[in-house]
Formats: structure tokens, C-alpha cells, sequence
């Protein structure tokens, strides 16, 4: 028998941490565990004879922290982030007169160099301290990250420097740094590196704050799904009502749900018709007539009349709960993505190191003397400090989300970037997405002697007094078309068939009936041929049509629908012209969705429909399983747990918070031509961020042979340094030149 379990990891400062503590815990017997380096969690399955202790004892024998979630884990990770951000700002006020002094020969007056001293040596020892920290767990366990090259670097520069200030002749009053751009063996005595481990220190520093924050947030799509459900909920208790927390509601109990307010819970109509509206939940773009005996879901909005309902399930057992826990389990079966720098620093620090301690024994045994043989020794180890390995991506990724943000897209990080070059399918939720979710009038048909503007007039001034969805769409388009619309007399609602009344048109009144054609066969007014074929054919192009009659004959049929939104037969082509196959994906019925994809250009086979939000996850990841790279487009509670499982999510800024949260990009608008444009951008960004990294890698091969023969001038050093840092700024800020095509 397996046990699972969720622990909280701290410690992690990038994927191969996670990775490592995956090892670890899967060489225990029977032990299957995998680390979300992102969510900071682990979930893991253990047989008997293996307890909790042992699991958080092995993690930390990997060096790294864990215990059992608390309650209260988003107040638990408050102070660290707290701290974080006060190491960040403390050691920013201190490093800019530190770079300020260095960069310009005119403000190093005499003794700078010992203010220097005194700034950088706090910024670099306890601004760093999370740097060293990693990077000594990394050599206990025999391996090496970024941040062992940013704790030995800035170590080292900050030694070198030391060295220099004290025991070299750099501490000297009226010392200047002077730019000599020659190659030239020197003992390093007159020079001093604390600009660059300063500047390092905070930069990297302000990359794992921003870091810090996004992870704290992770938890925010789950914490926006459980906020959807009611409040407070009126019980029924000895014939009385009551009102209580929604949490107090135990299964059996009677609930009273009136128009406007939220379901508390799930359960079953006891008493009362209404029209539930459950877009946000189950897709579904019409409401849905409900009734004695009739299921509810929680977190749904009743749209009509007065509901009783008995409570079938509270708690964890809902649909909303059980939405909640697939948006978490998505979100944990993420693909790690290592980091492109970490990628490149698993290679690149071995090989510096052991260049660093080759090149000190070489100088040593050409007996060219222990100051000269330490100098190209470090020299290795300032010039391979990642001063443009770390701007590469941040700066790339600064720029291009803010030139996104101008354009309405919302990018949540470096490793969505990754996901947008692969994807080759994308699937579209269709309500809200494809199309508005509101229902609008399609078209009148009016039986032949009929005037068509009339039989709107007409049904739209009975419709207006009634609150359901589609009532509204038809009064808002007559009122639209005529202007104002007539008096209502002896208006009343016949349960699940439709509204009737007496119109009062100038010196005329008319007894209008408006609904299902049973209606009007009840007042011997049947539709004519010709108007049930036009009414079948609405139906099966995803309309619903309502039937209009008036003084003892039916006069029209009325149609509403979904409607699509005016962009997106446009913004599907442009997901074509950039090599993705379009799938339409929704809850509402197969009809209406043939109709959809055939209005939009997606063919016929690129169609699912009838599909419960759990059903979503399994579309994605039976496309993922034909071997599709998957993005999903979607803006309901319902597409939340898709969008977590999907390679890339993408979700529209006018859909649900949960939605938002749940995906990778957030498109502001609610355009579905601005998804085109996101993977367009994100695309650039991530190439703009390889070619930062390659041309940063370049910069340190070139520059390390000289290092290591010790002929590298350390003003020259200093410049090639700050060039490389200045071309991968430049190249990233080409990103602010990107033009939405929409």
C-alpha cells in the first residue's frame, strides 16, 4: 500500500536543485517523487515502512529544506520574500556610487578606491549570501550552477581586490584607474574588480527577487477557483430562513437560492424554475433551464426565479473543488524547464574552474613567479563572471514584456518563451474566445404576409420584461432597431415554455406569445411549414429560435446565438501563417460547434465538442500524446485545468481571474488576434535571448585564452566586460521596435 503527499520545499534557487532532490528521493525503496522547481513542491508516493520523517530527513540531507504544507503557506513565505526584497535594496543603494566611481575617471577622487572598499564588501558578502550558500551545497554535493560561478567570481574579485588594496600597490592615495586598452603581462597589484561584484551581486540579486515573487503567486489560480463560491448561503431550517456561512451547509440541507445570487453548493432543484447561467463553469453559452429534480452546480448564477435546492455535496466533493485539484495537478505535471543560462552553466563552470586551476599550476611550474601565476588565476575567474550570461535573459525578457504590456500581452516568464517556438497545434475554447459569449440576434424570419421589423417590435416588447439571457438579446435588438419599444399589460411567464402578454401598440393591442412552438399550439397558433423547416435549420446551425405569434396567428420565428467575434475568422489565419493547426474545443453541443468552425475556417475534424472541463484536460493531453506541442486559448473557470496541462496557455484578459492565473500569457483584450501576436512576440524575445547567450559565451571564450596567458589588462578586461553588457542590452532593446499586427 502507497501513500501520497505534497511536501513544501525551500532552498531551490534553479531546476537542477529540484532535480537533485528528485534523485535523492527516488533511491529510496518504493519511492516515486517528482519536484515542481516552480511551485516549490513535491508530491510523493511511499510504501509502508517508509514515514513523512524519512522523506523531509532525505531532503535535507540534499541539502535543502521541507515540511508538510501549513495552512497559512502563503503567510509562511512572506518573510522570506520580505527579506529578499530588503537584501535587494540595500545592496542596490550601496553598489551604484561603487559603479559610479568606477566608470568615471573624474569623480575618483583621492581614497575612492577605500569608500569603494567599504560600499562593495557588505553588497558582495551579504547581499551574495544566498549565492555562496548554493554554491557551497553545490560542492558538498559535487556539482556546480550559476551560482557557483557568481559566489566565485565575486568572491574572487573581491579578493583579488583585498589583495590589491592592502598588500598591492592599489591602495595607494591618488590611485586612478586610467582606460589602457594593452595586452600586457601584469601582477594585478594596482587593480581592484569591486564594481563587478558589486554590480553582479545586485543584478542577479534583482533577478531572483522578480523570481521569488512569481513563484509566491503560483498558488493564485487555485486560491481565485475556491473565492467563486458563495459567500454566505440562505438555509432552511424549521421552516425559517437563515442565513449562514456557505461552508456551515451540510449535505440534506434545504438552501434558497434568489435571482442574481451565486449556487452555494451543488445539489438538486427541490422547489422554484429559473434559467442557471454556467458559461463560467461548464462552457455552455446558453443558459440552462432548471427545475424540480434538475441538478445545480455551486459557484453558478441564478439568472431567473426563486430556486429551493437540497445540498448533494459540500466541500472538497464539489465540481468547483474538484476543478480546483485539477488546475494543481496540471499545474505540477509541467515540463521542468531548465533555464537557458543554467543550461549553459552546467558546461561552461566545470571548464573555467578547471581552467582557473590550470592555468595557476602552468605559471607556477613556468616558475614565473606565485603574484603573476595568481593574477592569471583569477583573472580566469573575474573575466568568466557572468555579467552578460546574466543580463542576457532578464533584460531580453524586461524588454519584452513591456513592449507586450503596451500591446495587451501579458507574459509570466522565461520558461513560457521556450514553449512558444515548439507549439503546432493550438486549441481555442469557443465561448468567450471564438466568440463573445452573449447571446445576440442572428435574424427574424417572418411567415410570408409578415412584416419581419414588426414581428421584432413586437416579441422584443414582451421579451423586455422578462430577465432571462436570451429575452434580453431579443428586447436589446428591437429597442436597437425601433427605438422605443410598447407598453406591457398582463404579462406572465409559462414555466419552461415561454412569456405572454398583452401589448399596447398606440391605439391597438395585440396578445403576444413568444417561446417554444408547444406554446403557441396550446393557443391554436401553429407555425406554418415553412417556418418550423426555417426554425429546424437555425437550430441545427447552433441558433436558438423562439417562436412569435400574435392575435389568434404565428407571425415569425426569432433567432439568437453566440455570436462570433468580427476578428476571429482573421486571427485564425494568422495561427496558420505561423504554422499551427487551429482546434475548436468546447461544452456546448456538436452542432453549434460545426456551425462556429465552419463561420471561422476550421475544418470539421478539427472539432470537439460535448466536453466537461475535466474532458478538456484529456482533449490536451491526447493531442499531447499524438505527439502534438499544444496551446490552449481560453477564458472560463471551465478552461483553467486545460490551460495548466497545455504546453503553452493563453488566456483572454476579459475571462475569469482563475483563467488568467492558470495560463502563461495573458492577452489583455479580448481579441483573439492578440493570441497571434503573442507567440509572434514571445518567439522574438526568445530569440533575442539565445542570441544574448551566444554572443555572451563568445565573449568568454575569446576572452579566457588571454586570461590564461596572463596577458589581459584589466582596463581591457573592464571594457570587454562592460561591451559585451552593453551589446546584449542593446540587442534586447530592438524588442521595443515589435508591431502588433492587429
Amino acid at each position: 500500500m502507497t501513500t501520497d503527499v505534497e511536501l513544501e520545499i525551500s532552498g531551490m534557487t534553479c531546476a537542477s536543485c529540484a532535480n537533485r532532490i528528485e534523485r535523492k528521493l527516488n533511491k529510496l525503496d518504493g519511492v516515486s517523487a517528482t519536484v515542481n522547481y516552480a511551485t516549490e513542491k513535491a508530491k510523493v508516493s511511499f510504501p509502508d515502512g517508509i514515514t513523512t520523517d524519512d522523506l523531509l530527513a532525505t531532503v535535507e540531507q540534499a541539502g535543502y529544506a521541507a515540511r508538510m504544507p501549513a495552512a497559512d503557506g502563503e503567510e509562511t513565505a512572506a518573510p522570506e520574500h520580505d527579506a529578499l526584497l530588503h537584501r535587494l535594496l540595500v545592496s542596490a543603494a550601496l553598489s551604484v556610487p561603487v559603479i559610479a566611481m568606477a566608470m568615471v575617471p573624474a569623480w575618483q577622487f583621492e581614497n575612492w578606491q577605500w569608500l569603494s572598499l567599504t560600499l562593495a564588501a557588505p553588497v558582495v558578502v551579504w547581499g551574495g549570501w544566498s549565492f555562496h550558500k548554493a554554491a557551497w551545497a553545490n560542492l558538498r554535493h559535487g556539482t556546480s550552477t550559476m551560482d557557483t560561478l557568481v559566489s566565485m567570481g565575486t568572491l574572487a574579485a573581491l579578493g583579488w581586490s583585498l589583495y590589491a588594496l592592502f598588500w598591492g600597490t592599489a591602495g595607494t592615495p591618488g590611485m586612478t584607474h586610467a582606460f589602457e586598452f594593452t595586452v600586457a603581462r601584469t601582477d594585478g597589484a594596482a587593480n581592484i574588480y569591486l564594481e563587478a561584484a558589486a554590480g553582479v551581486t545586485t543584478f542577479l540579486l534583482a533577478g531572483r527577487w522578480f523570481e521569488h515573487r512569481a513563484k509566491r503567486q503560483s498558488g493564485a489560480a487555485l486560491r481565485a477557483l475556491l473565492e467563486m463560491g458563495a459567500k454566505e448561503v440562505t438555509v432552511l431550517r424549521d421552516g425559517t430562513e437563515q442565513r449562514i456561512p456557505a461552508e456551515d451547509l451540510r449535505v440534506g440541507e434545504q438552501f434558497v437560492v434568489r435571482p442574481g445570487e451565486k449556487v452555494a453548493t451543488d445539489g438538486e432543484v427541490v422547489s422554484g424554475t429559473s434559467a442557471v447561467d454556467a458559461s463560467m463553469l461548464t462552457g455552455e453559452s446558453v443558459p440552462v433551464e432548471v427545475g424540480p429534480g434538475d441538478a445545480v452546480v455551486g459557484a453558478t448564477v441564478n439568472a431567473g426565479g426563486r430556486l429551493v435546492v437540497r445540498a448533494t455535496r459540500v466541500g472538497g466533493d464539489t465540481q468547483l473543488a474538484q476543478m480546483a485539484r485539477l488546475v494543481e495537478d496540471a499545474q505540477n505535471g509541467k515540463a521542468q524547464v531548465q533555464r537557458l543560462a543554467d543550461r549553459v552553466s552546467g558546461v561552461f563552470v566545470p571548464i573555467v574552474i578547471a581552467l582557473a586551476v590550470a592555468t595557476l599550476g602552468f605559471w607556477i611550474g613556468a616558475e614565473a613567479g606565485l603574484p603573476a601565476a595568481f593574477t592569471a588565476a583569477v583573472s580566469v575567474l573575474i573575466i568568466a563572471c557572468p555579467c552578460a550570461l546574466g543580463l542576457a535573459t532578464p533584460t531580453a525578457l524586461m524588454v519584452g514584456t513591456g513592449r507586450g504590456a503596451q500591446l495587451g500581452i501579458l507574459i509570466k516568464g522565461p520558461e513560457v518563451l521556450e514553449s512558444t517556438r515548439t507549439v503546432d497545434t493550438v486549441v481555442l475554447d469557443k465561448t468567450g474566445t471564438v466568440t463573445t459569449g452573449q447571446m445576440a440576434l442572428r435574424e427574424v424570419i417572418a411567415a410570408p404576409g409578415e412584416d419581419a421589423a414588426e414581428v421584432l417590435r413586437l416579441a422584443g416588447a414582451i421579451e423586455d420584461a422578462s430577465e432571462h439571457p436570451i429575452a434580453r438579446a431579443i428586447a436589446d435588438a428591437a429597442r436597437e432597431a425601433s427605438g422605443t419599444l410598447p407598453g406591457v399589460e398582463e404579462f406572465s411567464n409559462v414555466v419552461g415554455l415561454g412569456v405572454q402578454g398583452v401589448v399596447l401598440d398606440q391605439d391597438r393591442s395585440h396578445a403576444v406569445l413568444v417561446g417554444r412552438p408547444r406554446l403557441l399550439e396550446e393557443w391554436s397558433q401553429p407555425l406554418p411549414p415553412e417556418l418550423v423547416e426555417r426554425l429546424e435549420q437555425a437550430r441545427a446551425t447552433g441558433g436558438t429560435a423562439v417562436a412569435v405569434g400574435w392575435d389568434g396567428r404565428a407571425r415569425g420565428v426569432v433567432v439568437v446565438a453566440d455570436a462570433i467575434k468580427p476578428t476571429s475568422p482573421e486571427a485564425i489565419q494568422r495561427l496558420r501563417d505561423l504554422g499551427l493547426t487551429p482546434v475548436l474545443l468546447t461544452g456546448d453541443n456538436r452542432q453549434v460547434a460545426l456551425a462556429v468552425a465552419a463561420e471561422v475556417g476550421i475544418e470539421e475534424s478539427a472539432v470537439i465538442a460535448d466536453v466537461l472541463p475535466e474532458e478538456k484536460v484529456d482533449a490536451v493531453r491526447r493531442l499531447q500524446e499524438q505527439g502534438k506541442v499544444v496551446a490552449m486559448v481560453g477564458d472560463g473557470v471551465n478552461d483553467a485545468p486545460a490551460l495548466a496541462a497545455a504546453d503553452l496557455g493563453l488566456a483572454m484578459g476579459t475571462g475569469t481571474d482563475v483563467a488568467i492565473e492558470a495560463s502563461d500569457l495573458t492577452l489583455v483584450r479580448g481579441d483573439l488576434r492578440i493570441a497571434a501576436d503573442a507567440i509572434r512576440l514571445s518567439r522574438r524575445t526568445l530569440a533575442t535571448i539565445k542570441g544574448n547567450l551566444f554572443w555572451a559565451f563568445a565573449y568568454n571564450v575569446a576572452a579566457l585564452p588571454l586570461a590564461a596567458a596572463g596577458l589581459l589588462n584589466p582596463m581591457l578586461a573592464g571594457f570587454a566586460m562592460a561591451f559585451s553588457s552593453v551589446f546584449v542590452v542593446t540587442n534586447s532593446l530592438r524588442l521595443r521596435g515589435f508591431r502588433a499586427l492587429g
